[in-house]
This record gives structure tokens, C-alpha cells and sequence, in this order.
């Protein structure tokens, strides 16, 4: 079998285990600039037109390097549509969402934005202006944003293991917001909330947060895609809440696959950008044991292979991250410590302690497996040395974009 690994791939063979493969039916891809001027003249909500006016500042949020939004793509449309009603490149500023991951690098920005990396500054956690409250929690926004006069965004609505799906609201209010709302919906009273899981929506108290913060901070207009393995299925522009629920119903249908008995093992592909880091890698650990069906019995682990060329994370959340880890004697005993709280950043460590209390997690053929080891997980050379003979092995390729129903 091949699976994902860094830009590339890597095989993998297990002639001594039973192996079944989950892949999603993944849908057809689409041309995305295609899709997404579409998506912009016929938006679902105000159109883009009635809310902009030539004399606008605007402020366009989008997606870091964590994330495959074709952010490129979208913004140059999104500058396109608005020089039709005025609005010149000089009054437009790009902020480069990232909550607390690390600063986009000049070549990464250039990569990712082309011709429009000029107009883009990465966000600064601690240049925030107070934008209002939710739930009693002061709701902070880049400065930027906050004195634009129109704040238009970019995103992802792919399965995510706290708001459900990514994308909407969430890209500002977490990738252009402070820290107090990432500790408030990032902490341990929220994460065990029975309504906050992967692939859920409705009736989602984080889901219901970052929306409300995402309006505080004054978003009104967003373009968003949706990708499966083939790549992006689907995009939508207008009013994010509707935005969201649009690309939510289109990823459902493309990436849910019904698994049925248990396993010994899950090996789990995660790929380029996600397996730079071991933050970002363990999401496929967690989407695997906390999503909507756990399909390991009891005893069973997680194979991950990653690269981890940036090992931990250089991200002042992923740093957070494996101080926590790493300084933990059992992830039993950093679940109790962590439920009396920690810093924005850490809830990573949380819920990776929640998923090491009940499975192993291996991860394999990686450039630092000292820093896998150090965080209570363990590092093999290879895929075959992370699985016991006779295994039955259920093989999910696209770990980060496959919902276990």
C-alpha cells in the first residue's frame, strides 16, 4: 500500500497482517478558480458588492501554512472583485491567520500568495484590540482587522476535532483573535463538552462561539473550500455561517466511510503540510479515537508515518504543546493535571493525553524520533516495525480528511 508522506509518498507492506482500507469516496475535484468566481457572483447571503464601497479599507484573513486552502487563488479573486467596485490594492491588507502557530516565512507567503504576498503581514497574538464578549470572555482582534472597515476571509472546511469542521468564522476568530478566546474554547471545561467532536456542527458550543467572535471581529464575507483525496470538491462564498454549512454537507458526502468490527491497529496517513510537526500529525491520532466511531478494541494502536522535519512544532501553541507532553510521567496522570487547565496552545497535549490513556500511538520514519519518545509516544523506523504480526489493520490513507462512521 502507498500512503502519504511529507510532498511524497512511501510504501508500505504487510504480507503478515489482514488489512482493510477505509478511503472515502473523495468526489470529483473541481477547477478551483473556476468554482470560485462562481461561488463569488452568486454568493449566499449579501453579495460582495453590496458590501464593499471604493473609499473601504479592507482586510482579508486567510489560511497559514497548516492549512491546503488555495489561498492564491482566492485572495486574487477576492482583489478582483473588489477593484470592480473601486477598492485598490493600497487599501487592502492580507493577515495571515495563525493563531498561535508559527510565522509564515517570507518564501512560504511568496508560495502561497504569489504577486499578492506583498500585501501580507502575519498575524501577532499580542497586537489585539478588544472586539466584545462571548459567553463572558473578552473577545480580542488584530488591530488590522479591527480598524478595516470591511473584513472579508478565507478558509477550509475540513473535519475538525473541536469545532466540528474548520472554516467560517473560525479563521478569524482563532487565526486573527487573542489568546483569551483560544484559552477559553481551546480549555478543558469546553474540550469535554458531549456536543464538541469531530465532524459535528449542530449544537456545538465551540462551533457556536468562534461564529459569534468571527462576527465581533467584524466578518461578513467569506470564501471557503472543501478538499478531499482528490483534492478541492467544492467552494462557496457569502455569509459564513451559510458557508460553512454549504461545504459541511458537500465533505460529509465525500470523505464518511462505515467501519464495521474492530481493529488491532489503525495506520493512519497524514502527508504534507500537516506531518511537518508532531502538533499537526497527532490530529490523526485523535480524529481516529475521538471521532464519531473509535474503531480499535481495547489495546489497539495508532501507526502514523510522518516526517516532522520541524519536530514538535516552532509555534509558541506547539512548544506549549510538547513542554507538556514531554515533561509528563503517564498520559493518565497529564489528563488529571490538564483538566485543572493550561495555556492556549496546550489543549493539543489534552486531548493526545486522552487518546494515549486508552491506545498507543507510534509514529514512524521520522527525521526526529527523539522528540516522538520524549512525548509518551513511541518512534520506529518503519511503518512494518510499528505492527504485529497477525494484526487485523484497518488502513485509513487520508486520516485528516476521512470521518469513521
Amino acid at each position: 500500500m502507498r500512503l502519504p508522506f511529507g510532498d511524497g509518498s512511501i510504501d508500505v507492506e504487510l504480507p503478515a497482517c489482514s488489512a482493510t482500507v477505509a478511503e472515502p469516496r473523495g468526489g470529483e475535484p473541481i477547477d478551483v478558480r473556476t468554482a470560485a468566481e462562481a461561488a463569488i457572483a452568486d454568493s449566499d447571503g449579501p453579495a460582495l458588492s453590496e458590501l464593499a464601497t471604493a473609499s473601504d479599507t479592507v482586510a482579508i484573513v486567510v489560511t497559514d501554512v497548516t492549512r491546503a486552502t488555495p489561498d492564491g487563488e482566492l485572495v486574487d479573486l477576492l482583489l478582483s472583485a473588489l477593484g470592480s467596485e473601486g477598492i485598490t490594492r493600497d487599501q487592502v491588507t492580507v493577515v495571515v491567520g495563525l493563531g498561535l502557530h508559527r510565522p509564515m516565512t517570507d518564501a512560504e507567503l511568496e508560495s502561497m500568495l504569489g504577486e499578492h504576498a506583498a500585501l501580507a503581514v502575519n498575524h501577532d497574538p499580542a497586537e489585539t484590540i478588544a472586539a466584545g464578549e462571548v459567553d463572558g470572555v473578552e473577545i480580542e482582534c488584530n488591530r488590522r482587522v479591527a480598524a478595516a472597515d470591511l473584513v472579508l476571509a478565507t478558509g477550509m472546511v475540513e473535519p475538525h476535532q473541536y469545532a466540528g469542521f474548520s472554516g467560517g468564522g473560525k479563521t478569524v476568530a482563532i487565526g486573527a483573535g487573542g489568546e483569551s478566546l483560544i484559552r477559553y474554547t481551546h480549555g478543558p471545561d469546553m474540550l469535554s463538552q458531549s456536543g464538541v467532536r469531530l465532524g459535528r456542527i449542530d449544537d456545538n458550543p465551540f462551533r457556536q462561539v468562534v461564529d459569534t467572535a468571527g462576527e465581533l471581529c467584524g466578518l461578513e464575507f467569506c470564501i471557503n473550500a472543501t478538499h478531499g483525496p482528490a483534492g478541492i470538491l467544492d467552494v462557496a462564498a457569502g455569509e459564513p455561517r451559510n458557508v460553512v454549512r454549504t461545504l459541511v454537507d458537500s465533505a460529509r458526502d465525500a470523505l464518511s466511510v462505515e467501519v464495521d468490527g474492530e481493529y488491532d491497529a489503525v495506520i493512519a496517513g497524514v502527508g504534507a503540510p500537516k506531518d511537518a510537526n508532531l502538533y499537526q500529525t497527532t490530529r490523526a491520532a485523535t480524529y481516529v479515537a475521538l471521532g464519531a466511531k473509535n474503531p480499535l478494541r481495547e489495546g489497539g494502536r495508532i501507526v502514523i508515518p510522518a516526517e516532522l522535519s520541524e519536530g514538535a512544532g516552532e509555534g509558541t501553541g506547539e512548544q506549549r504543546f510538547h513542554t507538556w507532553l514531554s515533561e509528563a510521567e503517564s498520559a493518565e496522570s497529564l489528563y488529571n493535571r490538564m483538566r485543572t487547565g493550561y495555556a492556549p496552545g496546550a489543549q493539543r497535549a489534552f486531548v493526545v493525553a486522552r487518546t494515549l490513556r486508552e491506545h498507543d500511538v507510534y509514529i514512524t520514519n521520522s527525521e526526529a524520533p527523539d522528540v516522538v519518545d520524549d512525548c509518551l509516544m513511541y518512534a520506529r523506523e518503519r511503518v512494518e516495525d510499528a505492527v504485529d504480526p497477525g494484526s487485523d489493520v484497518l488502513v485509513v490513507p487520508d486520516a485528516l480528511n476521512t470521518l469513521l462512521v
